[in-house]
């Protein structure tokens, strides 16, 4: 089946757009068109579109926290995450090398999910992401404790 052009944004400057022929469904399912800009050689974006989502950054955590877990497991402990939203991000995670799937040929199927050597390595950034974080939201807090305070004081 033939599918339409699409049209991409490709740079961040000017937003002309390039027009990409895609023939099949599975070019697009398969994130063939992309959008691009000049911050596609950066690293830490790179790193970053790794990791980024709402559900990658929890179960790469569950997974550090308790080592391998099964999908039933991981989903028990992530409050309001759909079978579909799971599973897709397992795929992803696991095709960026960042979680491990191991199929166990029995009966019942069981499959157990772990960090790789990859997602190893990750973990001390992540933590140091998360102390920053904690310091920031310290400060905020207080930005917005001294305000307070301020028109309190202001109104007596």
């Amino acid at each position: 089946m033939i599918i339409p052009e699409r049209i991409i944004i490709t740079s961040t400057k000017d937003f002309l757009p390039k027009e990409v022929k895609t023939e099949h469904w599975s070019d697009i399912m398969s994130n063939k068109t992309i959008y691009k800009s000049r911050l596609n050689n950066c690293p830490l974006t790179f790193a970053l579109n790794l990791i980024s989502g709402k559900w990658r950054l929890p179960i790469i955590w569950l997974l550090n926290k308790n080592g391998t877990m099964r999908y039933n497991e991981l989903k028990r402990c992530i409050d309001g995450i759909t079978n579909m939203m799971l599973t897709q991000s397992l795929k992803e995670l696991e095709s960026y090398g960042i979680i491990k799937r191991e199929q166990f040929m029995e009966v019942p199927p069981r499959v157990e999910y772990s960090l790789t050597d990859n997602g190893e390595n990750l973990i001390p950034a992540l933590r140091g992401l998360a102390d920053w974080g904690s310091k920031m939201a310290i400060n905020e807090n207080q930005s917005c404790s001294e305000k307070v305070n301020h028109i309190i004081s202001r109104e007596n």
